[in-house]
């Protein structure tokens, strides 16, 4: 993948001064080792009149399985192929957004100790990126660019120019032209939106990506009108660092509408007065609970049926006693995240020997379910029509048959407790359905009773004397072997 970077000048401001601004002599070829690859400067042309900067990145995809997500050691949900077959090699995206981070980071800071009048001054930019991936098509490419000042053309590419009837591809070629920005805020703009566009991070995206965020989108990104868009795809859809990162943009922007420094706008609460205690969330309490069954039980091999995206198997992990840690889920994209998560491509080799993520429904049987201590259906039968229920049951009950099984469930009875719920309205727009606590006991009775398990119930969160607790669990305990078994034998 590359990019190339071009600028006209007169002999009293040359267009060989990109060279000071980049810091990178328009007489040298250099390369620099990245983490996944190896990039290269080089300058195709470089007069008074005219210059030209290229950056090319040749992406090593060995090295970008063995340090990203698809890393292996049982834990990766990427299909195998998939993780050295794509496009990462040749359409710019977040590797090439840190390759010109990383090579060009003096520019992108606006520092030329050689000449530090440059940086301010600004001057005709055209930018051209042949392949650029386009979620949202050659319109949302317009509707990013321009608004910071550039003029867009973003040209479809076809799928195969031999049949047109296949249509486009996701990707444009993109060029941007503009006479009124500076070289490091076309940097900024490039660093924040190739992955933007692209929807995707080749990367762990952590609390410090709101700082780098913030950082790139200094004096545009407060007031760009694809602000929210922006900041959700950079933070790759992480509801909490995007509320976080919008917040504090809009603390920039009252800031600079008010002409004051972000913290004189920021000062309606004292240190001390943050102190009040909030109380703990229903997700958090439910974690503890099974943890705590868990340890009473003895479990040190326990399966996350159901793991979403691995909440549950991160807070195992932190535990040493539950020696083996499986999760389980249907959906690949689940357990993408779940991966991401528990950052398994950067984990030391003894902890990831603990954990590993596997796709599977658990409407069937998977014969590499059985043998385990433990099981934990948290909040998820209520995910089933039904009818499917039977499936589950016998796949987790009669064919995996671990010594202990959890299982947590809505209380449907405290929904009124709720005073953001409607009436009628079930928790979740994909609950099929809630019980009652008199309806989850009976089905787990039966449960047990046709599979050989004993069962006690545990209130989760407070247990209001007239509705309940808002989430029920229970604790599935093996005590014989069932009815139709011991007839067989």
């Amino acid at each position: 993948m590359f990019l190339t970077i071009s600028t006209t000048g007169t002999p009293e401001r040359p267009a060989t001064d990109l060279g000071f601004l980049l810091h990178k002599h328009p007489d040298n070829a250099q390369a620099f080792s990245t983490s996944y690859g190896k990039a290269h400067v080089l300058y195709p042309e470089a007069g008074a009149e005219r210059c030209t900067a290229a950056l090319l990145l040749e992406v090593d995809a060995v090295a970008l399985v063995r340090r990203g997500k698809g890393k292996g050691r049982g834990g990766a949900p990427d299909a195998a192929l998939a993780q050295y077959v794509n496009d990462r090699p040749y359409a710019a995206s977040s590797l090439l957004a840190v390759a010109l981070s990383g090579v060009f980071n003096s520019a992108m800071r606006g520092v030329c100790t050689a000449k530090p009048e440059l940086p301010a001054q600004t001057r005709p930019l055209r930018i051209e990126v042949p392949a650029l991936p386009a979620r949202g098509g050659a319109d949302l490419v317009r509707g990013l660019f321009e608004p910071l000042g550039w003029a867009v053309n973003a040209e479809p590419v076809a799928l195969d120019t031999e049949f047109e009837e296949w249509g486009d591809s996701r990707y444009v070629g993109l060029v941007l032209e503009s006479e009124t920005l500076t070289v490091a805020e076309a940097l900024r703009h490039l660093y924040v939106l190739l992955p933007v566009l692209d929807d995707a991070k080749h990367y762990w995206v952590s609390s410090d990506e709101v700082d780098k965020l913030l950082r790139a989108g200094e004096g545009w990104l407060s007031d760009h009108p694809q602000q929210k868009l922006i900041t959700s795809r950079y933070l790759s859809r992480r509801w909490s660092l995007t509320r976080q990162a919008m917040e504090r943009l809009e603390l920039v922007r009252l800031a600079e509408a008010d002409d004051s420094e972000v913290e004189e706008i920021d000062n309606a609460v004292e240190p001390e007065a943050e102190t009040e205690d909030r109380p703990t969330p229903l997700a958090v309490l439910r974690r503890e609970a099974i943890v705590t069954a868990l340890t009473e039980s003895g479990a040190a091999r326990v399966l996350d049926l159901g793991c979403g995206q691995g909440q549950l198997v991160q807070a195992l992990l932190k535990d040493p006693r539950f020696t083996e840690i499986v999760g389980v889920d249907v959906s690949m994209r689940a357990l993408t995240i779940a991966s991401r998560r528990l950052k398994l491509d950067r984990m030391g080799e003894r902890q990831a020997s603990r954990v590993q993520l596997v796709q599977s429904s658990l409407a069937y049987t998977d014969a590499r379910l059985k043998g385990y201590d433990a099981a934990v259906l948290s909040e998820v039968i209520e995910h089933l029509d039904l009818p499917r229920l039977p499936a589950l049951e016998y796949a987790v009950f009669g064919a995996a048959r671990p010594r202990t099984v959890l299982v947590t469930t809505p209380n449907v009875e405290y929904n009124v407790r709720w005073e953001s719920l409607p009436a009628g309205h079930v928790r979740h727009g994909d609950h099929r359905f809630e019980w009652t606590r008199e309806e989850f006991r009976g089905w787990a009775a039966a449960v047990a009773e046709r599979h050989g398990y004993g069962v006690e119930f545990v209130p989760v969160g407070l247990d209001d004397p007239e509705v309940g607790p808002p989430t029920q669990m229970a604790v599935f305990t093996m005590s014989s072997v069932p009815e139709k078994e011991a007839k067989a034998a």
